[in-house]
């Protein structure tokens, strides 16, 4: 119980109770009949409490610093544990664009296979990947390169033996044209192999037994007629070379490699008449045989004149595989190396020691398509 005093010093609050509680008894009785009853026992409750706080905490999300926050799919990389898999897809990448949302155009989806039904059940087969594999004989631990329509993809090292094997996979169902090539340790490149390849979705389509012609080259570009002519190249280890020179009247020849797949034969030009003549070669291992390599030409003259390296491609620039033309394989060749360091004497067209714009200038000049 309050004394006077406490009364007395309590009447202003005493006295707004008693109102409020007042006005709280007609506003329950007339809550259905006045609304705004319903107002002034509101505003009576915030004169009541209006000696209580309330704080309120606000968040905001800011694009860009890296974090991910409220509201934000992701932020830069950070995409809280997400990824391509996790959003239903089979594989890929999930990126993030400048408004923090999702970019799944790199994700990939490979719809699974199901087998059977009719009342026996089903059985679902995961998705497998679209690919490619080649393999076959190059030379002892050469640099093979695959190119796909033309564009560089692939490169990979043969084993001591001469055999290769290189698998491409994400590539999507088509027909495509492959082509691949190698070089020896003189760095002389063999002719392309050249294959057109359906590859089939959700499965690895296999190109085995390629066999890739041997490089040829000679020790001269003209020779005095009734002197030796030097055949030589490089293919696989322990194998037959058939040289064939073409003249009015060809002549075949033939040279066994050593373990290096190197081979060599001196040919006798007095059966040949002055001028023009060309050679190349072939191998044959078991019971397979290669391509024939790319022709190479010289003179039967008066004199010897000893052969330089590359001259074996002729004068055309820019011709970098030696097929005679310049086009998109060359340029596709050249794009590999393009700033890279120690590029081959053939790609490094000017000479320079890169390959560079200058060495593109001069391959479009010399463009044949």
């Amino acid at each position: 119980m309050l004394s006077f005093y406490e009364l007395e010093n309590n009447k202003p609050i005493l006295f707004w109770s008693g109102i409020l509680l007042f006005l709280e008894l007609l506003s329950g009785l007339a809550w259905f009949y006045n609304p705004l009853a319903i107002v002034f026992f509101i505003f009576s409750k915030e004169i009541v409490f209006s000696s209580d706080s309330v704080v309120t905490t606000v968040q905001i999300s800011v694009c860009g610093n890296g974090v991910k926050e409220g509201g934000e799919d992701c932020d830069t990389n950070d995409f809280g544990g997400v990824s391509c898999t996790s959003l239903g897809y089979t594989s890929g990448t999930l990126t993030c664009d400048a408004a923090c949302d999702y970019v799944t155009s790199a994700c990939i989806y490979t719809a699974p296979v199901i087998i059977g039904g009719g009342g026996g059940g089903s059985t679902v087969l995961l998705p497998t990947v679209t690919g490619v594999s080649f393999s076959g004989k190059a030379y002892p631990s050469s640099e093979v390169t695959v190119l796909k329509d033309g564009q560089i993809i692939s490169m990979t090292m043969a084993g001591p033996d001469a055999n290769f094997l290189v698998s491409l996979s994400n590539i999507s169902a088509g027909n495509y044209i492959f082509a691949l090539y190698t070089e020896d340790s003189q760095g002389l490149r063999s002719s392309l192999f050249t294959f057109q390849v359906y590859v089939t979705f959700g499965a690895i389509s296999t190109v085995s037994g390629i066999f890739l012609s041997p490089t040829i080259t000679a020790d001269k570009v003209e020779v005095k007629k009734g002197d030796n002519l030097a055949i030589f190249g490089q293919t696989t280890p322990n194998s037959q070379v058939s040289i064939l020179v073409n003249s009015s009247q060809d002549f075949f020849a033939s040279a066994s490699t050593d373990e290096s797949g190197a081979y060599l034969y001196n040919f006798d030009t007095s059966v040949l008449e002055e001028g023009d003549h060309s050679t190349k070669s072939k191998v044959t291992l078991n019971s397979a045989t290669s391509n024939y390599s790319t022709a190479i030409g010289f003179l039967v003259g008066d004199k010897n004149v000893s052969r330089q390296p590359g001259a074996d491609c002729g004068n055309l620039r820019g011709d970098i595989n030696c097929d005679g033309k310049v086009n998109l394989v060359d340029f596709s060749i050249a794009a590999y190396w393009y700033r890279r360091t120690n590029p081959p004497i053939r790609v490094d067209i000017n000479g320079d020691g890169q390959v560079s714009l200058v060495d593109f200038s001069i391959m479009a000049y010399n463009w044949t398509g």
